[in-house]
């Protein structure tokens, strides 16, 4: 199991890094809220969960990665819910923090989890029930966001939402939307979070 990897940023985009480590390059599924912490960066540390993606009669190994070590235990903890996969898992930590899903998850805000597009109200009500007192016992820190560039917001929400997986017609409606209600978004993370609502 790779606990983490750190190294030179090949590539990134706001779903997948490219990382070399030791002249080795790891494709690494991410985060939104990843990508935002490592916009500005040469090279990184990402902590790391090796998934096993079902692909048929086959298993296909899948690597994602976190800029904090929270947000990597909060991927594991929503993992173990069933009917949460690793994509819907990385869509909701791109639609919201850590800090504000584990306060949903306390406070029993299973409606404000089933906003987050993909998750229905009986995965949201799961989701609470069996993550409360997990979440209750680890006691991990957190720290703030994280600042991205603020010159091509519009263009990387696009991306982050096509790289997610949906239509860019839709996506770009959904900017839009978002852009209309609320004119001082100020940053990318923020803008997709607003989009996300929209689709």
């Amino acid at each position: 199991m790779i606990a983490y990897l750190k190294g030179k940023i090949i590539s990134k985009n706001p779903a997948s890094v490219i990382l070399e480590v030791n002249d080795v390059g790891y494709f690494i599924n991410i985060s939104l809220h990843t990508y935002t912490a490592i916009a500005e960066k040469k090279s990184c540390l990402l902590y790391c969960y090796h998934y096993l993606k079902e692909d048929g009669q086959s298993r296909i190994p899948v690597l994602y990665g976190f800029s904090e070590e929270a947000e990597r235990n909060m991927f594991t903890h929503l993992l173990s819910v069933n009917g949460v996969g690793a994509n819907t898992a990385r869509m909701m930590l791109s639609s919201m923090s850590v800090s504000e899903l584990e306060q949903a998850i306390l406070i029993e805000n299973d409606k404000l989890i089933q906003s987050i597009k993909g998750v229905g109200p009986k995965t949201a009500k799961k989701i609470v029930i069996e993550l409360k007192d997990k979440i209750g016992k680890s006691s991990i820190p957190i720290s703030g966001t994280f600042s991205a560039s603020h010159n091509t917001h519009r263009d990387e929400a696009l991306s982050a939402l096509a790289m997610l997986g949906f239509n860019r017609q839709a996506a770009e409606k959904a900017i839009a939307l978002a852009l209309q209600s609320n004119s001082s978004i100020g940053s990318s993370e923020e803008l997709v979070k607003t989009a996300l609502k929209n689709l």
